[in-house]
């Protein structure tokens, strides 16, 4: 497509390869018409420059996900954005509206759920990224806009996915108009269940696929009016017959047959088979088996798959029955006859299969030997019975097999036609063609021919199709396009399907000639188009020839064409067939009526393959023509069946074959580069800047800038440039240039900074040498001046330190005679003073020692005489009780002693046990005494301290003043005497002090440790106190729950049982009889008189009287009510006035505790009335506020018992009429309540609300009415979610002309600021609808709790679609676009604060999911984030797989910066293959959460107590007297 003038010396160019296809490399140099390249692995090559293409160095990292996008369309453009999206698991991308599918050989479940069709379900082709929902909904779409049929042809070799696919269009087009589930299965189901029988006896093994189908699969799905599918049909089109009797080495027959040679032993047995090994119409090949596939299981699926479909076991035993006659009919030999021309049957061997052959048939074995080997000719004359030699009756054998399983292959299709269902008149249909592909091999037969005609059919409507949307776009942008030649390959189809003289019809004639041979057709077939340009003759073969198909050429080998082809019906099989016992057998060949001989002999015309695969295709290409044509095309990226192989020749070869490149050669012919203005201008704009000065029109600027480089024949549409091929080369290199000389500019200046950089570098470093000398210089001479300093101290010091030696050596000398000296004195004076000291020391021992001595003996003498004075008492007491004890009396008082001993000692043990406790209370006690004993004896300590040394001082001034006497001797040993029996005491006190001190501090720290273990205990008791609390409460509020639920489904339980036919007196006795024991003493004083003979008379009297006139009353007092709560009541400061006055009058009549009563329902439907009208949320949040204060009311009121689980057994006579229930309501008043509050029955506050024991009607009303509550809050937030939904597509993504404005440059300042403002108005359209939502939920007073909830569920709404959005519109990532949602969320983030967080709550929190993506977009150098950074600080929310596709699919169009590394890519990825491989494969799409997220606890808790006793009554009930408890209570 490039032209040689704009390659370059450094361009960046694709160049042919052998083993890639293309690869990337630089132009070094150009010598004439070739150039130098060095490749991207380092070699260099030499091509011609019309070989080159050239490479868009700015194109996408993740690619484009259409191919018409790409400025330069040609096939190396084409294969690298192909792999490069492979690479990243993005497996579709379009080229136009054909859908490329690259097989990944993995599964991706992802994108295939329910998330997924939701997505693409009413969005625009292109909107989103590629998949082959959009395809589907494409067609689907048009269909009920246009009432026209369309058709999704899928096409692909063998292994590229076309079956898959198919399923995957049936999956989507039966998610948009399936069937109700009370229909059964779904068409879409049947024709899956529909294909393990199709794929069993219409797929077999080839070279390059284990499971390809040998046939053509059209499937209609057809619609009624509504768009519902109604029905559908499979038409099955060109069958391999000739592969039942022809199998080349390594493929495989078809399926059925080895299932059937791997069948349970029975089925083996019974049907005379073995191995295939022993069968001649498989055995031709020596593949029996496939890797990881069991026939034996294949075998039991089929038949399961038979049961499905709905094919009875008898049909299944004929099918299988025909196949092992078919296997069996293969092992017939035949061998000459005696006669010439005739044949025999060969041997016993195949005698033996014929006799089975004709009991599995059900026919006669002469008859079916007779059909074998000879033929009838029926003449005017006579009939004619001819013999046919082996060779003929090799062939009839073969073509009985082949028209025998081709019935029962059409016989199978229409037995699942039937049990599918079609709807006779659907008028709209949606086609979906599963057909094989080009097909080229090292040795093509007949059955390549065929498949490769069908594909140049088919390509032929391809291209005509493609042409027409050429066309459209050209007529669409008002272009000019006459001139334009449209590329076709109608002369390839005359070659092969003309009559006369076409390929088919020399072959068919080859094949009328019995004589002919595949030798005479190839010379035929030379010599009538030796001069044609398709058909080509090999040099070294004189049977072979070359077609030049639209995907290349072929070479076919003619050896089996003629056998092949033949497919003519004998009358003799048709009979034989027609014969057979087995009704099914015969019915695979309906009866020919015989009219005449000569009708007959019409019957046996000769007809082949060829031609009826002509006129089936010809039907097929009708209806194809009639629809509206979609394409899928299906690639095999590598022959290993593995994923994240990409083979690029092997790819290339399949977009030959599959017309992609021919469309790329379309779109070259015209118009191959298409940019929309702005983008031009972004990338072009730097040719000619004087066009983009001022306010100047996009279209305008383009043609300025293609007129400046003289470029011809472009055209400019609408909204797009259009470029012819090479164009778009041309004005990259003219932009390359300009880029060039720019970078030179940038160039010089830069080196001129560094030059001049680096000569202020040099000169700096010559100053600092310089001030370097300088200084060294300077330092040296200071190094001089301070040597001489030094020498000059060192000498005088010197001379100091000798003067000041001679000085202390004398000094020393004087010092140590005085010393001398007074030594001398000091030793006299002390040897007198130890002289009297010892003389003191002997007195005073002396004066101790007489002291000791007379007080010893004195206290001897003492002692003795105590001892003697008591001896003489004791002896006089001994003689008394002597005397004593010979007295009568004696014993008695002895004894008398001992009893009052024991009584004391009892006594005493008593008060021990009583003291024991007293002194354990007293130890604390005493430990408090003898710290301040301690305390002040430590005090004590301190003045004896201070005491004893103002004595020392004292005595030291006394020693030192006092004369050295001997006199005074006496009072210094006093003295001395007493300091040192001071200091013992001091030292006993200390070690007192001490000891009393270690005490203390051992009780201190067994009292602290007490202490602090009685704290720890103390807090763990508190601890265990509240969670026993918060058990208690939980646990009260289950069992209240448990109650309320047990009592309510035994009432739903006893509803169903008959009720008895008694009266309920006896019941309600009994009720009276509870009230009484309950109430008291009230109750007890009066029992006797309620229920005396004459006060249950008067009371039946008088309730039998005003019986009908009171439920008349109560009737129209009930119609009142709901007439008034009809209309608007307004609120009493925060309190809904209808759900008060309800709650009131409900409370008043007892309505809670009777059987059976009408209000409640009248209630609910007025509620359901009144919120018919769902748009109007005014309406709706007035009744939601009702609704939830009238539920808390009831919430806090209603109380079921065991008396509310009771089925109404006996009816009551008078509690359930108004008198009753007024009278029973007087005399079930408990002891001390007021006669006022049994009849107003409430106080103001809600916590003094007596519970009432609630009936079933009252748990019903309250269920429905926390059913209407929940159903009306889904309502106001769905209606919230349609009013926004609108904008939210808007929101997404930024308008282009935002992008525009970004490379027109400063001048348009106030357009960009229109443009912000134009920008920023959807978001403000939701901000706004969120505001005005938000005051008419607080005009309507809706409880706080219940406006958090909504605005939870809308932001997490909002987040749920702006997320999905980005991750599936690639052009929704990029960093302009995440500038533009992040400035809308900052709207709602001001928005939730001017909320409050009363009413907002934490819906902030909702959008992190998009707030981290946009974080994400927008944050710089992403190539040096890590993935434990992205993972776990940027976007931790975010899954393994979102983080994934937004780092693949991000793009800068803005600084062209890149997204995150190839190592962060890669590790992603390995994270990503793991999750899937795990048992739950989660898909990268929110969900939108559309459930209740509250309960009726929730709201009671949450919700503020309701005061109903000041409510003023509306008019319409105040002047009624019927009423007036609601005027005591306001009053």
């Amino acid at each position: 497509m490039g032209t040689p003038i704009n390659i370059i010396a450094g361009s960046t160019i694709w160049v042919e390869d052998p083993k890639l296809a293309w690869i990337d490399g630089q132009v070094i140099k150009i010598k004439g018409h070739e150039a130098e390249i060095e490749t991207s692995d380092g070699k260099k090559v030499v091509a011609k420059l019309s070989n080159l293409h050239p490479k868009d160095m700015e194109a996408p990292p993740a690619g484009v996900d259409d191919m018409t996008k790409l400025s330069y369309l040609h096939e190396p453009g084409v294969l690298r954005n192909l792999r490069t999206r492979y690479e990243f698991n993005e497996i579709y991308t379009y080229t136009g509206n054909i859908l490329i599918a690259i097989n990944p050989f993995q599964r991706l479940p992802h994108l295939y759920d329910s998330h997924m069709m939701q997505q693409y379900k009413g969005a625009p082709l292109g909107e989103l990224s590629p998949h082959v929902f959009a395809v589907a909904d494409v067609a689907y779409r048009a269909m009920i806009n246009e009432g026209k049929s369309n058709s999704i042809l899928v096409s692909g070799e063998s292994g590229a996915g076309k079956t898959e696919t198919t399923k995957m269009l049936m999956q989507y087009l039966a998610y948009l108009g399936g069937r109700s589930s009370t229909e059964g299965r779904t068409v879409e189901q049947q024709v899956l269940e529909s294909n393990p029988v199709l794929e069993a006896f219409g797929n077999a093994k080839t070279v390059r696929n284990n499971n390809s189908s040998r046939f053509g699969k059209f499937v209609e799905i057809q619609f009624d009016k509504r768009g519902r599918i109604s029905g559908a049909a499979i038409r099955t089109y060109l069958l391999e017959r000739s592969r039942v009797c022809q199998v080349n080495d390594p493929e495989r027959n078809y399926h059925c047959f080895y299932m059937l040679c791997a069948a349970p032993q029975e089925e083996i047995e019974k049907y005379k088979l073995g191995s295939p090994k022993l069968f001649h119409y498989l055995n031709q090949s020596k593949c029996f088996d496939l890797v990881g596939v069991s026939d034996a299981q294949d075998y039991l699926a089929t038949r399961r798959a038979m049961d499905i479909v709905g094919i009875t076991e008898k049909e299944q035993e004929a099918i299988f029955r025909v196949v092992a006659a078919i296997l069996h009919l293969g092992n017939i030999d035949f061998a000459k006859g005696k006669e010439i021309d005739s044949s025999v049957i060969k041997d016993d061997k195949s005698r033996f299969h014929l006799n089975i052959v004709s009991g599995l048939l059900m026919c006669d074995a002469h008859a079916l030997e007779d059909a074998l080997l000879k033929r009838v000719m029926i003449t005017p004359e006579e009939v004619i019975k001819r013999s046919l030699d082996p060779l003929n009756a090799t062939v009839s054998r073969d073509g009985l097999a082949k028209t025998i399983y081709s019935r029962l292959f059409d016989w199978l299709v229409d037995k699942i036609n039937v049990s599918i269902g079609q709807d006779p008149n659907s008028k709209s249909l949606i086609g979906v063609l599963d057909i094989y592909g080009f097909e080229s091999f090292k040795h093509n037969s007949f059955e390549q021919f065929c498949i490769n005609f069908t594909n140049e059919k088919l390509q032929q409507h391809f291209n005509q199709h493609v042409f027409k949307m050429e066309q459209e776009e050209y007529t669409k942008e008002k272009i000019d396009w006459s001139y334009i030649q449209f590329v076709d390959n109608q002369d390839v189809l005359d070659l092969i399907e003309k009559k006369p003289g076409g390929i088919i019809a020399l072959l068919d004639e080859a094949c009328m000639f019995p004589k002919s041979t595949h030798e005479t057709f190839a010379s035929k077939l030379y010599q009538t188009y030796k001069n044609h340009k398709r058909l080509l003759k090999p040099k070294l073969s004189r049977t072979d020839f070359i077609i030049s198909h639209y995907a290349g050429e072929v070479l076919y080998q003619s050896d089996q064409f003629l056998d092949k082809n033949k497919d003519y019906m004998v009358p003799e099989h048709q009979d034989l067939v027609t014969s057979s016992k087995c009704p099914f057998v015969a019915g695979l060949f309906p009866p020919v009526d015989e009219e005449t001989p000569k009708s007959s002999n019409k019957s046996s015309k000769f007809s082949s393959i060829a031609s009826r695969f002509k006129s089936q295709l010809q039907q097929l290409m009708e209806i194809l023509s009639s629809t509206e044509p979609h394409y899928i095309r299906c690639i095999k990226p590598n022959n290993h069946l593995k994923p994240a192989i990409f083979e690029n020749v092997n790819i290339l070869q399949q977009l030959r074959c599959g017309g992609v490149l021919e469309a790329i050669r379309i779109s070259c012919a015209g118009f191959p580069t298409r940019r929309p203005f702005f983008e031009f201008i972004n990338r072009f704009g730097l040719l000619a800047p004087e066009a983009l000065q001022g306010n100047y029109d996009d279209k305008v600027a383009c043609k300025k800038i293609l007129e400046k480089k003289g470029l011809k024949g472009y055209q400019i549409g609408k909204t797009k440039v259009f470029l012819r091929a090479g164009q778009m080369a041309e004005l990259d290199a003219r932009r390359a240039e300009v880029l060039s000389r720019a970078a030179k500019i940038v160039q010089r200046r830069v080196r001129t900074h560094c030059a001049r950089k680096q000569f202020i570098a040099l000169r700096e470093a010559a100053e600092c040498i310089q001030a370097s000398l300088r200084g060294n210089l300077a330092c040296k001479l200071l190094d001089k001046m301070r040597r001489e300093a030094a020498s000059i101290k060192i000498q005088k010091n010197t001379r100091k330190y000798q003067a000041r030696n001679k000085y202390n050596k004398l000094r020393v000398s004087i010092l140590a005679l005085q010393m001398t000296l007074r030594t001398m004195a000091a030793r006299k004076e002390c040897l007198i003073r130890r002289q009297n000291k010892v003389a003191t020391l002997i007195q005073s021992q002396w004066r101790c020692h007489r002291a000791s001595s007379y007080y010893k003996n004195l206290r001897k003498a003492s002692v003795v005489t105590q001892c003697r004075w008591r001896g003489r008492l004791a002896k006089q007491e001994l003689r008394k009780l002597k005397m004593a004890s010979r007295e009568t009396g004696a014993l008695k008082e002895a004894k008398d002693k001992l009893q009052k001993q024991v009584e004391d000692l009892s006594l005493r043990l008593q008060l021990e046990k009583r003291l024991r406790t007293d002194i354990e209370e007293a130890k604390a006690q005493e430990i408090a005494k003898l710290q301040t004993s301690v305390q002040a004896m430590g005090n004590k300590i301190d003045e004896t301290n201070s005491l004893l040394a103002k004595e020392r001082k004292a005595l030291r001034q006394a020693l030192e003043e006092a004369p050295p006497v001997v006199k005074e001797t006496q009072v210094l040993v006093e003295d001395t005497e007493k300091i040192n029996s001071l200091k013992v005491e001091v030292e006993n006190f200390k070690a007192l002090f001490e000891a009393e001190k270690q005490r203390a501090d051992e009780s201190d720290g067994k009292l602290v440790e007490a202490h602090e273990l009685n704290e720890e205990r103390r807090k763990k008791l508190d601890d265990s106190d509240k969670k026993i609390l918060l058990f208690q409460e939980s646990l009260n509020r289950l069992e209240e729950k448990i109650a309320n639920l047990e009592s309510e489904n035994q009432v739903l339980r006893q509803q169903a049982v008959s009720i008895a036919s008694n009266k309920f007196a006896s019941g309600r006795q009994r009720s009276i009889l509870q009230r009484g024991s309950e109430s008291g003493h009230f109750v007890d004083t009066h029992y006797r008189d309620l229920h005396s003979p004459s006060m249950n008379h008067r009371e039946a009297e008088v309730e039998e009287k005003p019986q009908k006139s009171l439920n008349e009353k109560q009737q129209e007092n009930q119609e009142l009510l709901i007439q008034c709560i009809m209309q608007p009541l307004g609120f009493t400061g925060n309190r809904p006035i209808a759900a008060c006055i309800i709650y009131k009058c409900l409370l008043h009549w007892r309505s809670f505790e009777v059987e059976r009563t009408s209000i409640f329902d009248r209630i609910i439907q007025t509620i359901g009335h009144a919120i018919e009208a769902q748009d109007n949320n005014d309406i709706l949040a007035y009744w939601l506020s009702n609704a939830s204060t009238l539920l808390l009311l009831l919430q806090h009121t209603l109380k079921a018992t065991s008396a509310a689980g009771m089925a109404p057994q006996r009816r009551r006579t008078s509690s359930a009429t108004l008198f009753g229930r007024m009278s029973q309501s007087f005399r079930g008043i408990p002891h001390g309540v007021s006669l006022a509050f049994a009849n107003n029955g409430m106080t103001g506050d809600i916590d003094s609300l007596r519970q009432v024991e609630a009936k079933y009607p009252a748990l019903l009303f309250k269920q429905q009415l926390t059913a209407y509550v929940e159903k009306i809050y889904g309502m106001i937030r769905d209606n919230l979610k349609k009013e926004i939904s609108p904008v939210l597509g808007l929101c997404i993504q930024a308008p282009r002309t935002s992008r525009a404005s970004l490379v027109k440059g400063s001048s348009r300042s106030v357009a960009n600021t229109a443009a912000q403002q134009e920008l920023i108005a959807h978001w403000q359209a939701i901000v706004k609808s969120l505001g005005t939502f938000l005051n008419t939920l607080k005009g309507n007073h809706v409880p706080p709790f219940l406006v958090r909830k909504v605005f939870t569920q809308i932001l997490s709404f909002i987040n749920v679609q702006l997320f999905n959005s980005l991750l599936l519109r690639r052009e929704c990532c990029s960093f302009s676009n995440g500038e533009y949602v992040k400035a809308g969320l900052a709207e709602l983030e001001h928005w939730c604060y001017l909320a409050t967080e009363e009413y907002a709550g934490s819906a902030w929190d909702e959008l992190k999911h998009i707030r981290q993506a946009i974080g994400f977009l927008i944050i710089h150098q992403k190539p040096k984030k890590s993935l434990d950074e992205i993972s776990h600080y940027l976007c931790p929310v975010l899954s393994i797989q979102q983080l994934y596709r937004i780092g693949t699919m991000y793009w800068d169009d803005r600084y062209g910066t890149h997204s995150v590394s190839s190592e962060v890519i890669s590790s992603l990825r390995v994270l990503m293959m793991e999750e899937a491989n795990g048992a739950v494969s989660t898909s990268f799409l929110l969900d939108d959460d559309s459930s209740i997220p509250f309960s009726v606890d929730d709201i009671s808790k949450s919700m503020e107590k309701t005061d109903v006793s000041d409510i003023e009554p509306p008019p319409l009930i105040r002047e009624n007297s019927g009423f007036s408890f609601l005027l005591a209570r306001a009053d």
